[in-house]
């Protein structure tokens, strides 16, 4: 370590403040509680305080700030969906993420790439043209691309995938960005706590309670809380949430397993993603490769890494660049991914009053904390759906009018 550097850590002219403070008890009432210290959770708090002047927040935590599915994702930023719910709402996100770093006064990390998504088939290119076409009518900046465009921004792609899927072009999405996951959590969770919200780790909660159809509190391992406003952002964990307060949803659980390489030198730009190969890569500031696959093909409420996916994500990886082959593999690991029938997220109000889910977010939760956080922090000041979530609803799926996103949300990321 330089020693510039030691001496600045080790000195008492620059104390490092805490990124949370630290709260012993709970209060006996919060206005606002909020499960899960995920980003979402975080970052709902944040706009709580910062839109509305709601401040009298608790976020609740089982684990670490970040430690579930904030932490355990690629750290994908896009808007090129298909939906126009879906476009409208992600491009929103994507227009917060640009000036994130600075009203944090933190370094996030947030790097424009460009995201291409690969098309193998006439079927594919077919869709990309459609996605496109929905992309600008939004005014979100997307293209159907050659091969050769691909390969200009990737010159060491194999476009022929070792024979197996031949490349025919892509949907090329100029605004595709990564961040730090970790530091997006941190950097809402200490914006949170500035504001007056407590964010109190560690702290399981194991009943709600209802009366007459309104929340009227919380049971957790630590006491009791009075509220009438409770938000639910806890991914993989929203089905045991919801059996608390006998709602019924759709939601399935699959884990999602990544992992990333030694670092290596750059020569990674843009972020790839294949549909056909269940491939996607991206290359970190630290020159490490960021990878990750389709769901595994199982319900599990896990988080265990597997062998299975390791080499099937290898070998489709060497088809797109054979020369990683000497490539070690760094970490693996997975998160528990909370899918609809629809690939779309439930959000907003449900049948209990002051009950407000945050969910379904699969494999697409990451790019959207920013935009999660402003609209549901405005549905519960408002007890209103906010404009950008009507399609989102839980009661589509009893009116049977889904938000078909699969064909731009399954691999994606």
């Amino acid at each position: 370590m330089p020693w510039k550097l030691l001496r600045f850590g080790v000195s008492k002219k620059h104390p490092e403040p805490r990124m949370f403070t630290y709260h012993e008890k709970l209060k006996t009432h919060y206005d606002v509680v909020i499960i899960g210290g995920g980003g979402h959770g975080l970052a709902s708090a944040y706009y709580l305080g910062k839109d509305h002047g709601i401040t009298d927040v608790a976020v609740l935590e089982k684990g670490y700030i970040g430690g579930g599915n904030t932490g355990r994702n690629t750290t994908i930023i896009r808007s090129n969906y298909l939906t126009p719910e879906g476009v409208k709402f992600y491009d929103e996100s994507v227009n917060l993420w640009q000036d994130l770093s600075q009203d944090f006064d933190l370094n996030l990390f947030y790097a424009n790439r460009g995201h291409f998504t690969l098309a193998h088939t006439d079927s594919a290119m077919r869709t990309m043209r459609w996605r496109a076409e929905v992309n600008k009518h939004y005014g979100v900046n997307s293209e159907v691309v050659d091969a050769d465009f691909v390969k200009r921004h990737a010159p060491m792609i194999d476009l022929s995938c070792s024979g197996h899927a031949p490349i025919l072009g892509a949907l090329y999405h100029a605004p595709g960005s990564v961040a730090r996951h970790d530091t997006v959590a941190w950097g809402y969770g200490r914006g949170a706590d500035m504001r007056g919200a407590e964010i109190h780790q560690q702290t399981e909660v194991l009943g709600i309670d209802v009366q007459s159809g309104k929340v009227k509190g919380v049971l957790t391992s630590r006491g009791y809380i009075s509220t009438n406003k409770v938000i639910c952002a806890v991914a993989g964990y929203t089905p045991r949430i919801l059996d608390m307060v006998d709602i019924k949803s759709p939601i399935y659980i699959h884990p999602l397993q990544a992992m990333v390489s030694e670092p290596i030198k750059a020569w990674l730009d843009p972020i790839l993603v294949s549909g056909s190969l269940h491939v996607y890569i991206s290359q970190s500031s630290r020159g490490e490769l960021v990878m990750g696959a389709s769901l595994d093909p199982y319900e599990v409420q896990s988080t265990r890494s597997t062998l299975d996916f390791v080499e099937g994500l290898s070998s489709h990886l060497l088809d797109m660049f054979p020369f990683l082959s000497n490539v070690k593999v760094m970490r693996q690991w997975a998160g528990m991914a909370d899918m609809t029938p629809d690939f779309a997220p439930i959000m907003g109000k449900t049948p209990i009053e002051g009950f407000y889910l945050d969910a379904g977010w699969g494999t697409w939760g990451f790019k959207a904390t920013p935009v999660c956080g402003k609209t549901m922090s405005h549905t519960v000041a408002n007890d209103s759906n906010h404009p950008l979530i009507t399609g989102f609803t839980l009661d589509r799926f009893r009116n049977f009018s889904l938000t078909g996103e699969k064909g731009a949300a399954s691999v994606g990321h």
